[in-house]
């Protein structure tokens, strides 16, 4: 049981730095700081679109429009903190 714990962690974890790429990539690909046009970049953008979207979208439905700022990807991102937090605190103790 511990090593499906440790499982989810390591899934989170990774999906934790997915979101973070995804948001600073976001801000290159707004600011023209990479190349829209290059094949590679899109791939690396839809990729990391079809990654993070489907968590994203529920949260912006809930939030208020902040005038162009997202903050969808904080939010998820406290998220994904207090869902580790509560495995290794209170599920894993119950384990061990």
């Amino acid at each position: 049981m511990l090593a499906l714990i440790k499982t989810i962690d390591f899934a989170l974890y990774l999906y934790w730095w997915i979101i973070i790429g995804s948001a600073v990539f976001s801000w290159l690909y707004a600011f023209n700081v990479v190349n829209p046009r290059n094949q590679f970049v899109g791939a690396v953008g839809n990729m990391l679109f079809r990654l993070t979207e489907p968590a994203l979208r529920p949260i912006r439905r809930l939030m208020p429009d902040l005038g162009g700022i997202d903050i969808s990807p904080i939010v998820l991102l406290l998220i994904i903190y207090f869902i580790r937090e509560f495995l290794w605190s209170t599920i894993a103790p119950l384990v061990v």
